[in-house]
């Protein structure tokens, strides 16, 4: 079963979710706005696409900016994905053990 982590406001969100239910998949869909993400969680959604939190977050939000997180360590990027989940990148999609960005939402055909 796949797992969106999902913003239904997102439009690249709405259309990878598409993109899956057209594949006829079971998903599991995570509205990670609604639901925190707690940092184990980041943690292991890091492991499974094999980037740095930087290359997790959305870097142009307000709240970047607002919070100066340029530049700041790997812990302090997490800690901020705990507290402001508006800075995940989105969707991310898992496959067991792999994740990716559906970004753009194509991304997601890897799993389908």
């Amino acid at each position: 079963m796949l797992t969106i982590y999902h913003n239904p406001r997102c439009s690249k969100s709405r259309q990878t979710l598409q993109l899956i239910e057209e594949a006829g998949k079971e998903v599991r869909i995570v509205e990670y706005l609604k639901t925190p993400l707690d940092e184990q969680t980041i943690n292991a959604l890091l492991a499974q696409l094999g980037v740095s939190p930087i290359e997790m977050m959305r870097t142009k939000e307000v709240e970047f900016k607002e919070q100066n997180l340029k530049g700041v360590s790997d812990e302090q990027l997490i800690s901020a994905m705990v507290t402001t989940p508006k800075l995940i990148e989105r969707p991310i999609v898992t496959n067991n053990d792999k994740a990716i960005i559906g970004r753009p939402p194509e991304n997601v055909n890897v799993f389908l």
